[in-house]
């Protein structure tokens, strides 16, 4: 790991001492003396500047682009060698300086006698002076001076940036006297970083050696509590920013357990411990040999991944964008297997190796705080009395500590009553405990997964305290959740490849455990008012906690997860002590987890045959609490912003009319009942209207039209109706705060087509549809509702929405031919265009009493739904509703349709006509959506 210091290009030229610790030999990679000599030799016979500098650009950049072309072909052949890759883009840099510095120097402006003050040294600092680059890193250089810079220092350092701008290389540099590296250093902990990795590269050795000897005896010695302060501040802002861990999209530079994580580890190691090899620390008892092993394999792993990223991207990115998950997951090897992707297999890698950056940094943080160079943490300022703790345990630095290790591995079960007693006291448990744990993970086995009081201990971590997911994860950091339920390792930083998911599996799983506890807590009871109630009336807690746990055990399989899952949850309930009953409801619970969302999101909850399905499905009361809580939670636990006002509508709506079935009796569905219901209360909204007119607009609705809208949309539609004409298109945008949502009612003359018609108007103003519902009046009118959000998923605020009426009117006046107009909106963002969403199709006679429902569930783009509807209106069926359901790039489009007869589609050929139509569709609109 030690880092060798450069030799001068002196040194280089007389004995051919390269480097050989590079990706391939260092002469293929970059020939220092070929290049010297190509260089001189060819200089121009004119002493301009320009020309010299056109020259030496030119030889500079043919050489360099044959060293990148050698070390990425040799990276390909090695994909992990990353280590010996940053060596050799470093090599390369190396070569370009101390060449340019030459023709500076020698040829540019040639000092034969140089005085003291016209000594100059070109350092490399921060990761390029540590000797780590990837293919695009940036090149950041000091120019130091034994005093104040001299007019000859001042013109060398300008020709040599030019020369290295002139190669697009990105420099950093500064030029600074060793005093003025002192002071700066002293004030700014980022120009004291890139100092503390300074590396000599050409010039006058002595100033180098001047300022580290300097550095070290005035400024470093003494400081190194407040460097480490800093550095963990610095860590803890960028966390903030970047986002967590188990983000999807995360940052391989800045983000949580990232390249810069490391980073950090190594300029507090040689901050404190004066040493560039971190192996040492091994023999200082700082890290155990399989912890050091650890810190090689995944600053290995994460190396190779910026490598590639940039070479991918043909720049310096350090996104893991999905697009670029699919591309370093190709180039390091990965392939599909087992029903998961390569990606999603690389993806689980690297949340591996993120989390076991997090696990180094604390134990570094634990060996600092021992001999003082850290700081305890700021709460044991603010609290000088620690909590009590239980015998055999011990507050150290505010943290839960061992008294005797040895004690503590007497009893295997102390392996959770460690995380029991940290949130009983809510104390953080020690490093130094953690480790041991994790280094006893063996004692986790099939005797202790039998043990009553494991068993009681397990469950009470979830269920006692109040904050189950605080040991939950740190638990799935140690591995012990693993251990204790072996069925759940596959799942651990187990990614989703998809945009939906904001989180790995296991992360979503804590996340939705969270929220089942916030609940409790009272701390959603406002925003959450159906699941907040079921659970102060009470429901069985071990069966809820215990079915969250479970419910996405089965992902990452070829089976459905639904099914495996419940399969699982089989065998391991009974293992948590639950009985036989409380195992076939949590069995249950996990085959079904997925129904009520489906049946809210994907199906017309107006239309009283999806309640009467749902309701069959469900049977219980009991059933139908738990698994609304289970849904809530399951939605809120996918990411931020998931969960809205449209969706809790929708599962409030569904909940409240299911239990009334189970608890009233079927009947309560019925269609003619709900009918009588809605007329009734149009009738008192509309009181102030002659009875002519109130009984004219009565009749002029077919039965659907009264169960598929709420009153407020009855009115909307009563009084755009009235006294309209032929030829006039009336049209409401109101917001419907309820649904987080904007509501657009149209009411028009009706003719085939009308809703693909309103689609695409909706479309070419660039609403999303989140759902809509047409009904035709007996007088030969349409009034269409269709409930709208804007890209970011939010209603239209009201300065937009004149904008939105006329774009609507322009298209259905026929001002903008809808077809042309929406092609340059439908395409796809490139980090978009990596996912594959299957297309399936299905037809269901059963789910409606009067309507056929085509189920189509693809890949979601902007003009999808116009291309679906347009399809559909040239086959003559007629759309009476469509749920659209859209889950991250994956969209499910229900329609509820009828024959140009009035019927439902009961003939297969036609069924399947309307299939091979529908899927030309999507293929025809992907393509032109990836062009």
């Amino acid at each position: 790991m030690t880092l060798p210091q450069a030799t001068s290009p002196a040194a280089v030229s007389e004995t051919e001492t390269l480097p050989d610790d590079l990706i391939a030999p260092a002469a293929e990679i970059f020939d220092l003396s070929a290049v010297r000599s190509a260089l001189f030799s060819g200089l121009p016979k004119s002493s301009a500047e320009t020309d010299i500098r056109k020259h030496t650009v030119a030889t500079l950049r043919d050489a360099r682009d044959a060293g990148r072309a050698a070390v990425a072909e040799a990276f390909a052949l090695e994909p992990f060698g990353a280590r010996r890759t940053t060596r050799s883009y470093t090599w390369i840099t190396d070569c370009i300086v101390r060449l340019t510095f030459e023709i500076a120097t020698e040829v540019l402006h040639r000092r034969p006698n140089p005085t003291e003050a016209e000594r100059l040294s070109v350092l490399s600092v921060g990761g390029y002076g540590r000797g780590e680059m990837a293919p695009y890193s940036d090149v950041d250089l000091l120019f130091l001076t034994p005093y104040k810079i001299t007019a000859w220092a001042e013109s060398v350092i300008e020709s040599m940036l030019y020369i290295l701008w002139d190669l697009r290389l990105k420099v950093g540099h500064s030029s600074r006297t060793v005093r003025d590296c002192l002071r700066l250093g002293g004030e700014d902990f980022t120009i004291r970083t890139a100092m503390l990795e300074s590396r000599f590269l050409i010039g006058d050795r002595g100033l180098s050696d001047d300022l580290e000897k300097t550095l070290w005896n005035d400024l470093f010695n003494a400081t190194a509590r407040e460097f480490v302060e800093a550095k963990l501040s610095e860590r803890d802002a960028r966390h903030d920013k970047q986002g967590q861990r188990y983000m999807v999209e995360p940052n391989v530079k800045e983000g949580k357990g990232g390249l810069r994580d490391l980073q950090s580890l190594f300029w507090i190691i040689k901050y404190v411990h004066h040493t560039d090899d971190v192996s040492q620390l091994v023999t200082a008892g700082v890290f155990r040999p399989e912890e050091y092993e650890t810190f090689v394999q995944a600053e290995r792993f994460l190396w190779a991944v910026r490598c590639h990223l940039h070479l991918a991207a043909g720049r310096a990115n350090e996104q893991l964008s999905f697009d670029m998950q699919v591309e370093v997951a190709a180039r390091m090897g990965y392939n599909d297997r087992g029903g998961r992707r390569a990606v999603e297999w690389f993806m689980q890698d690297y949340f591996r190796h993120a989390t076991a950056v997090g696990d180094l940094t604390r134990i570094l943080l634990t060996s600092l705080e021992a001999d003082h160079t850290k700081g305890a943490p700021l709460i044991q300022r603010l609290f000088n009395r620690p909590p009590q703790v239980k015998p055999g345990y011990r507050v150290v630095n505010n943290r839960l500590a061992l008294d005797d290790d040895e004690a503590f591995l007497s009893d295997k079960l102390n392996l959770l009553r460690l995380f029991e007693e940290g949130l009983r006291t809510g104390l953080l448990i020690h490093p130094d405990a953690m480790r041991l744990v994790k280094a006893n993970l063996h004692l986790i086995d099939n005797g202790f997964r039998q043990d009553e009081e494991a068993r009681r201990l397990f469950l009470d971590l979830m269920l006692k305290h109040g904050n189950p997911e605080r040991a939950l994860h740190r638990m799935n950091e140690l591995g012990v959740l693993a251990a204790v339920i072996p069925e759940f390792a596959p799942i651990v930083a187990m990614m989703q490849f998809n945009m939906y998911h904001h989180y790995t599996v296991d992360e979503h799983t804590i996340q939705c455990i969270w929220n089942l506890s916030e609940i409790e807590l009272g701390h959603l009871t406002e925003e959450l008012p159906v699941a907040s109630t079921i659970l102060k009336e009470g429901i069985n807690r071990r069966v809820i906690y215990v079915a969250l746990l479970l419910h996405d055990i089965g992902k990452g399989r070829d089976e459905d997860h639904s099914i495996l899952g419940a399969r699982i949850a089989r065998s391991v309930a009974p293992r948590l002590g639950l009985n036989k009953s409380e195992c076939a409801t949590v069995e249950w619970l996990v085959r079904y987890h997925l129904l009520m969302s489906d049946m809210a999101q994907k199906r017309d909850i107006a239309d009283p045959r999806t309640v009467r399905d749902f309701a069959k499905a469900v049977q219980t009361r009991e059933r139908l609490d738990l698994l609304c809580v289970l849904t809530v939670c399951d939605i809120r636990g996918v990411g931020p912003g998931v969960w809205n006002n449209w969706k809790a509508a929708l599962i409030r709506a569904l909940y409240r009319q299911t239990r009334r079935a189970l608890e009233g009796g079927m009947e309560a569905l019925n269609r003619e009942n709900r009918g009588t219901e809605a007329r009734k209360a149009l009738r008192e909204a509309l009181s102030d209207w002659e009875k002519e007119a109130l009984v004219a607009e009565i009749r002029r609705h077919y039965p659907p039209y009264w169960q598929g809208l709420h009153v407020t949309a009855h009115v909307v539609f009563a009084k755009l109706l009235r006294d309209l004409q032929e030829d006039e298109i009336k049209i409401d945008i109101h917001p419907d705060e309820d649904r987080d949502a904007t509501r657009v009612c149209f009411a028009l003359q009706d003719h085939p087509g009308i809703f693909s018609r309103l689609a695409g108007a909706l479309a070419l103003s660039g609403a999303n549809i989140v759902d809509a519902r047409t009904f035709t009046t007996k007088d030969g009118y349409a009034t269409a509702a269709f409930w709208i959000q804007d890209a970011e998923g939010s209603p239209y605020e009201d300065t937009r929405i004149p904008r939105l009426r006329e774009t609507i009117r322009k298209t259905l006046k026929g001002e903008v031919v809808t077809r042309e107009a929406i092609r340059p909106k439908d395409k796809l963002k490139k980090r978009e265009k990596a996912f594959r969403v299957p297309t399936h199709i299905t037809f269901d006679n059963d789910g409606s009493e009067i309507f056929t429902i085509i189920e189509v569930d693809t890949r979601d783009r902007p003009g999808l739904l116009y291309d679906l509807t347009r399809t559909l209106a040239n086959l003559n069926i007629y759309i009476a509703s469509a749920v659209i359901a859209t889950y991250g790039e994956q969209v499910v489009d229900a329609f509820y349709v009828k024959d140009m007869f009035g019927l439902k589609l009961h003939s297969k050929v036609k069924r399947d006509l309307i299939e091979k139509k529908l899927r030309a569709a999507i293929a025809e609109g992907s393509e032109r959506a990836r062009d």
